[in-house]
């Protein structure tokens, strides 16, 4: 018996971030947006917890208990009593590293995999318990839509989104670790006040009317100078999307993912174009948002 659950990458459309806490986490107002980029993840009974992953980036996902979707199995194992025997695949089409959470959903895609095929029964509140164990980003990938997370981004609100976004992403070639995005925001921060992190009202209101111009204009990412810093060429595909047409371009979360917000669909495939031939990223992606959080597809 196999079950097979597909799970959103995500866009923040806004991530403000707090000075860091004596945890060495960072408070978070951090507007989540679920974009049509997806990872699919078939969880199938076997003798021992396996792990295997295809498609782009997939030969820098671990295939060990580190792997996050080997955790979320453990972890839902450990809460139920039930030895983790099963194989993980993770089909992957979210960037590797780029920004986009798809470890994060791809813990998601094996958690909820896993309730399926052992009857766990496990309400969505417990799920959501455990995903905010495993990371600040995971809750989220499991919701889906567009939601505002606070504390570390894992305590959620859902948001209205009053219509349909148009983004293109551009993959770098490379990666970039999310502690040494926010290690290179402390230093960068140091000798001046960092404000409480808020959610951006004209921002809300902007998603909540599905206006692509009003939301370009309020987009921000306090991680994109760190991000910019230790990943300087990103600077270059950023200016190659606004000069093509974006309305907006920004890096996704910690990076080195860029994503741009464009008017119309035949506005995004100009920018893709522009972006392809400008040599200054890795592939080029054409999407929608809002998108359903973690999705039965297969059982």
């Amino acid at each position: 018996m196999s079950v097979t659950v597909r799970v959103p990458a995500k866009v923040n459309v806004q991530l403000a971030v707090g000075a860091a806490r004596p945890d060495g986490f960072h408070d978070l107002a951090n507007v989540f947006l679920a974009v049509g980029l997806h990872d699919d993840v078939t969880a199938t009974a076997a003798d021992e917890l396996t792990l295997t992953c295809e498609g782009p980036g997939a030969e820098q996902v671990p295939l060990d208990r580190t792997n996050l979707a080997a955790r979320a199995a453990i972890a839902l194992g450990e809460r139920y009593g039930i030895e983790p025997r099963v194989h993980l695949h993770i089909d992957k089409d979210i960037p590797v590293a780029g920004g986009m959470a798809g470890g994060s959903a791809d813990a998601v895609g094996a958690l909820v995999a896993c309730d399926a095929l052992w009857g766990t029964g496990a309400t969505r509140d417990e799920l959501l318990d455990i995903c905010a164990e495993l990371g600040s980003d995971v809750p989220f990938s499991l919701v889906g839509g567009a939601a505002l997370g606070t504390g570390r981004g894992e305590k959620l609100q859902p948001l209205d989104v009053g219509g349909e976004f148009l983004w293109v992403f551009a993959a770098a070639d490379g990666g970039l670790s999310t502690p040494a995005v926010y290690g290179e925001f402390d230093r960068l921060a140091q000798g001046r006040a960092i404000p409480e992190p808020e959610a951006s009202p004209a921002l809300l209101d902007a998603l909540r009317s599905g206006d692509a111009s009003a939301l370009a204009a309020t987009l921000t990412n306090d991680l994109q100078p760190a991000a910019l810093s230790l990943f300087p060429a990103l600077k270059d595909t950023l200016d190659a999307g606004t000069s093509a047409g974006a309305l907006a371009g920004l890096v996704s979360g910690s990076g080195p993912t860029t994503a741009f917000l464009c008017a119309d669909e035949k506005s995004a495939r100009a920018v893709a174009a522009a972006l392809t031939a400008s040599g200054t990223c890795r592939s080029v992606r054409v999407t929608t948002s809002p998108a359903p959080g973690a999705t039965v597809v297969q059982r």
